[in-house]
């Protein structure tokens, strides 16, 4: 296992739409195991390839919580089969997107279809913080961030402060 880097907005691979992956083999494993090892050092609870500059269709997702025993969960090619009409509220945040949090709201309960770890075709009924975190990480996969269910004048807000950092960290790299 590799500890991997998280690439932050502006990047503009983040809108990326990641790629099917067409074989879970031993490499997908291995690019598995890492992203789990640098979800767990952020810390987080879920994380996508293409946060670590991976652009394949693969998410990694532990919600276990802090006292219990590690939980994590492998999805590759996920996809949503089905979402409740019913909607709640949620604090969202991001590795990509670090130190910010804003409510996002989002359908309460998900169905998922993806293969696992094995390459195995599953599907996951989920509610809750699992089910608010897959299609985070789902969004991910399609280029979507969290800020994108924020009003024009937020996103426009966070997108500038992380733009600006970002021009910084350059200029001292000059």
């Amino acid at each position: 296992m590799a500890l991997r880097s998280i690439i932050c907005i502006p990047d503009p691979r983040l809108r990326l739409v990641s790629e099917r992956v067409e074989v879970v083999d031993d490499s997908i494993r291995e690019l598995m195991d890492d992203m789990l090892e640098t979800m767990y050092a952020a810390p987080g609870i879920g994380l996508a390839a293409i946060q670590i500059a991976e652009p394949r269709r693969v998410v990694v997702i532990d919600v276990a919580k802090k006292d219990d025993p590690p939980a994590p969960m492998f999805f590759v090619n996920p996809e949503l089969v089905w979402a409740s009409e019913e909607k709640a509220p949620y604090e969202e945040g991001c590795l990509s997107i670090p130190d910010y949090y804003e409510i996002v709201e989002r359908p309460t309960r998900v169905k998922v279809r993806y293969l696992d770890r094995m390459g195995a075709p599953k599907e996951i009924e989920a509610d809750g913080l699992l089910a608010t975190c897959l299609q985070h990480e789902i969004d991910h996969t399609n280029g979507v961030l969290f800020v994108d269910y924020l009003s024009r004048l937020k996103r426009e807000r966070v997108m500038k402060k992380f733009q600006k950092a970002a021009r910084l960290r350059e200029s001292e790299q000059a």
